[in-house]
């Protein structure tokens, strides 16, 4: 499959028509960036790893019944997937107090909640992604309600799978961002990436953060953080091992 015109840049990827009007390839970049693009900068190798672990987590996922974007992979920074129409609506599950959240409700970070909360966001960089409800998604025409019921019952179980297989190597999932398209036919899928930039992953027994918070908060060893949470070792039972994680 070959590209044949760049349609769009964004923050983290590129995005290329192909010969098939069904399908675009995207194209994972090293940059990075924070606090609505104020922050700016490059982590070495990320483009690689989020697009080599976003691929092998939702060929798994589709196992466990979600539907995905994904195709085929084509290199280590290149996907096919599904050309989509993106919801546009960030979904934000949270299994532990962090973050917005944190500082949001004048909490400490590290709280585990007796059951996930999801919150959506509006996709809108003008706007800086306001947080929105049911239904003024709705009265915005943003998606419908048998849509948002989709989405949340796909989001939800993504949250359960994630947990499970990350929990057996040694990784919490705190929280994590999902975006959803619609293909040709309407059909409601699980499109962008999971990654440790949507993501928030913590070290099971030292609470390491190994995710975009080190670039965030300038903690350092960014690039380190990443690679343990890759693997060279893609297998294709539902245990996926970071590098250095014992499953």
């Amino acid at each position: 499959m070959k590209k044949v015109e760049q349609l769009y840049e964004g923050k983290a990827k590129k995005v290329y028509s192909t010969e098939d009007p069904n399908v675009v390839i995207v194209s994972y970049k090293d940059d990075a960036t924070a606090f609505d693009g104020l922050k700016k900068g490059t982590i070495t190798g990320k483009g690689a790893i989020n697009n080599q672990m976003t691929n092998f987590l939702m060929q798994q996922l589709e196992k466990a019944g979600v539907p995905t974007h994904f195709v085929e992979e084509l290199s280590e920074r290149e996907t096919a997937v599904k050309k989509v129409s993106i919801v546009p609506l960030e979904v934000i599950i949270r299994n532990i107090s962090a973050g917005s959240f944190a500082k949001r409700y004048g909490v400490e970070e590290g709280i585990v909640f007796d059951a996930p909360t999801i919150e959506f966001s509006y996709k809108n960089d003008d706007l800086h992604d306001p947080l929105i409800n049911d239904y003024h998604a709705v009265a915005l025409k943003l998606a419908t309600w048998d849509e948002i019921d989709t989405i949340k019952k796909y989001a939800f179980q993504v949250n359960d799978f994630l947990k499970k297989t990350l929990a057996e190597c040694g990784v919490t999932l705190v929280d994590f961002k999902l975006e959803f398209g619609k293909t040709a036919d309407g059909t409601i899928v699980l499109a962008d990436e999971i990654s440790p930039d949507p993501c928030r992953f913590w070290d099971s027994k030292t609470g390491e953060k190994l995710d975009k918070d080190r670039f965030r908060r300038d903690l350092g060893n960014v690039e380190g953080a990443y690679q343990e949470m890759s693997s060279s070792e893609w297998t294709t039972t539902l245990t996926w091992a970071p590098a250095g994680a014992v499953c």
